[in-house]
């Protein structure tokens, strides 16, 4: 053994309260300060063969992409299939695979499909995380919503969606049809800002029969906080062989109609608020 002087002269007293102190679950700054080694090389002849407690091993970062190349390299995936699908370097996912079995080689033609497939999907989802992305700096940037504001949108959101009076057919009333969850919530909070009691609305789903019925008064009645029991009677839309419908499956709901009783004064006024956004939006115009 190495001949230690100084304040390291004592070299089995210091490694045995050295060892004491590791086994205690300290790190090795904290052993070093507590003994005063600032001699790395005598510390590391201290700590010989002692192991570090679990709580200062950091996990390495690469661990779920190490697994992945291998799961890949297992299912016969290239160096650089894997590299496309998970952006590391070839040199990494050498070292990670290296001991699994190389793939059967497949031709030029099918190798050249499949890494055109795996540009293509890896394409895909850099373009949905930019959505993802655009579509929450979006949403942060609507912020808190006034009265006015939700006055403004509800005004807008009905004359796009509700029932209008004709000049061929008065039909001075408020009915509002919608199968968007986001624009029934948006146009119950204006009715609430305006006034309109809850007992003056009546509900009602609109849905293709031969979609789930009884599922979409259920979920419809949930979403505006009412008894299912309180819907009027369903109107069913049959079904025309001759078109396609693409509004089918599970999360087809069909559409919420929600009528305002006694709504004729305030047909009106919505459709002079209308009138009056307009004046004002044409009065901006350069």
């Amino acid at each position: 053994m190495a001949h230690f002087s100084g304040k390291y002269a004592d070299f089995e007293g210091l490694r045995e309260r050295a060892v004491a102190l590791r086994r205690a679950g300290l790190s090795r700054r904290q052993i070093r300060d507590r003994l005063h080694v600032d001699n790395n090389d005598i510390l590391n002849r201290l700590l010989e063969g002692e192991p570090a407690p679990e709580w200062t091993k950091r996990p390495n970062a690469k661990d779920d992409l190490r697994d992945r190349a291998r799961e890949l390299r297992l299912q016969g995936w290239t160096y650089d299939q894997i590299q496309v699908e998970l952006g590391c370097s070839k040199s990494s996912i050498s070292l990670w695979v290296r001991d699994l079995p190389k793939p059967e080689r497949r031709d030029s033609a099918e190798q050249a499909r499949l890494a055109s497939r795996m540009r293509w999907e890896h394409e895909l989802a850099v373009r949905d995380e930019q959505r993802r992305r655009t579509k929450a700096i979006a949403a942060e940037q609507i912020g808190a919503m006034s009265d006015r504001d939700l006055f403004m949108a509800g005004v807008a959101l009905y004359w796009a969606e509700g029932a209008k009076d004709k000049p061929y057919a008065r039909r001075e009333n408020v009915q509002f049809v919608n199968s968007d969850p986001g624009v029934i919530r948006i146009y119950l909070a204006w009715l609430n800002l305006l006034g309109v009691e809850r007992e003056r609305l009546r509900w009602r789903v609109m849905i293709h029969m031969t979609a789930d019925v009884e599922g979409a008064n259920r979920y419809w009645a949930d979403l505006v906080g009412v008894d299912v029991s309180m819907f009027q009677p369903t109107t069913i839309k049959k079904h025309n062989p001759k078109t396609v419908r693409k509004n089918v499956g599970e999360h087809y709901r069909g559409c919420l109609v929600i009528s305002v009783l006694q709504g004729a004064e305030l047909y009106r006024r919505i459709e002079g608020w209308w009138s009056g956004m307009v004046v004002a939006a044409n009065q901006r115009t350069p």
